[in-house]
């Protein structure tokens, strides 16, 4: 069984930073395929950025040059740094491991104020 539990969000003005944490259990940790996805209020769930057990690494045109996913597999942990962040980038941020099939966290919420 796997669980991912995502920390770090918050409240922060426009063109600050954050970085949010994914904590997960079990031992597929290393092999997966890590991911950051979000939810804006009536808005369907969007991709954010990925990175797979070789550490090749992908994002959405919208969080290009702003947003750095990075893992340590030593603490079965994926982060997004998020930096010059927009308050369009207000949502429910959840993490995603996909390892034949997806398992969610339970999100964190990230608000940007203008």
């Amino acid at each position: 069984q796997v669980q991912l539990v995502e920390s770090g969000g918050g409240l922060v003005q426009a063109g600050g930073s954050l970085r949010l944490s994914c904590a997960a259990s079990g031992s597929i940790f290393r092999a997966a395929a890590m991911a950051w996805y979000r939810q804006a209020p009536g808005e369907q769930r969007e991709f954010v950025a990925r990175i797979t057990g070789s550490l090749s690494t992908n994002y959405a045109d919208s969080v290009k040059g702003r947003f750095t996913i990075s893992r340590d597999n030593a603490k079965n942990t994926v982060y997004l740094q998020m930096n010059g962040l927009k308050p369009e980038d207000t949502a429910v941020y959840y993490c995603n491991l996909y390892r034949y099939i997806d398992y969610w966290g339970q999100g964190t919420q990230v608000t940007v104020s203008s």
